[in-house]
């Protein structure tokens, strides 16, 4: 889907922390802008029902997809699993949800502790700053049981996509998206075993936090493989951002960022969502993937006053991004790219 969404400047780079809101719950305009670390408070305030925080981690062997998500929306508590077998083409899922977000405390930094616990389900992720903890504790999923223990590692220096996107004054987001993350540990569904090969598993982090729009539609894709000696992450984002100035755009290469400033193309049949897609820079030929999906992940979801669509393909990425000016090439990259439409 190509939209106009140019602007006349480009977004700035912050070097500095900063405050995402300023008294009254207004954005700050010194938090505009992107950086390479985590570097914003979230200190949201006021505007129930408007108020979205979540973390959502993936976490990808060569095999299978494993993701916990633990938002807050204000008037609903959201935890969720899901476990995405490739050989087996079948995703296990369990959603649980929580009036007024009970249970649900959700941190205003990057890296405070995510926890969610009901009965004897539990979720708890804790980062240390080299590392992350995921602990999952999920009886009777697919009639099975899940439990987790999952480590992710922060590799020293290693640079991450942070992104506030300004619809105006009262209306905002801060993303940060982090990829390329080594991951090792295991999940148990049952009595299979899905081992995490350090070597060849990564994970993926979305944090958001923000005042959102009733109505929304989002691209998002996401992708780590290998090219040549290094480690390539990819991070596209479409629609959410058009006509703000920002973009969430980005390729890490061996843990270094490369920030794109301009906005991407998702191009795909939206009644045929497992048709190749592709995915392309706007103005030049920084960016210019095929993706094919595998596996459609779909969820629609009523929960009192919201409701959303998911349409999340599993696939793999061909062709070609550019960094600092160099060409990297995309071969058989395993990822995902979706489509999501939100009542929230």
């Amino acid at each position: 889907m190509c939209h106009n969404s140019h602007m006349p400047f480009a977004s700035p780079e912050i070097t500095e922390p900063v405050d995402l809101c300023l008294d009254g719950g207004v954005l700050n305009p010194a938090a505009v802008g992107w950086s390479r670390h985590p570097l914003h408070r979230c200190n949201l305030s006021g505007r129930w029902p408007r108020k979205k925080r979540w973390d959502y981690w993936c976490v990808m062997s060569p095999v299978f997809a494993f993701s916990v998500t633990v938002a807050s929306i204000d008037y609903l508590g959201i935890a969720g699993v899901y476990l995405l077998d490739f050989h087996e083409n079948r995703c296990d899922e369990a959603v649980r949800a929580t009036p007024a977000s009970r249970g649900i405390h959700p941190g205003e930094r990057v890296g405070e502790p995510v926890r969610f616990a009901e009965g004897a389900t539990r979720i708890e992720i804790e980062d240390s700053g080299t590392e992350v903890r995921m602990n999952v504790h999920w009886p009777g999923l697919a009639r099975q049981g899940l439990t987790a223990d999952i480590i992710v590692r922060h590799p020293h220096g290693h640079e991450t996509l942070n992104v506030v996107v300004p619809w105006d004054m009262r209306r905002f987001q801060f993303t940060s998206k982090q990829m390329a993350l080594p991951a090792a540990g295991s999940i148990r569904l049952g009595a299979h075993t899905y081992d995490l090969p350090e070597s060849e598993s990564f994970a993926v982090l979305d944090f958001g936090r923000g005042i959102w729009p009733w109505r929304t539609r989002w691209n998002w894709a996401s992708c780590t493989t290998r090219s040549g000696d290094g480690v390539i992450g990819l991070n596209f984002g479409g629609q959410w951002t058009d006509r703000t100035g920002a973009t969430e755009n980005g390729i890490c290469r061996n843990g270094r960022l490369s920030k794109i400033q301009e906005s991407v193309c998702f191009q795909y049949d939206s009644a045929d969502f497992m048709k190749p897609w592709r995915i392309r820079s706007e103005d030049s030929e920084d960016v210019d993937l095929s993706f094919v999906p595998f596996y459609e992940r779909k969820l629609k979801t009523h929960l009192i006053v919201a409701a959303s669509s998911v349409h999340q393909m599993f696939g793999r990425f061909n062709g070609r991004v550019r960094a600092e000016g160099e060409e990297i090439i995309i071969v058989d990259g395993l990822g995902w790219a979706e489509e999501h439409v939100a009542r929230w």
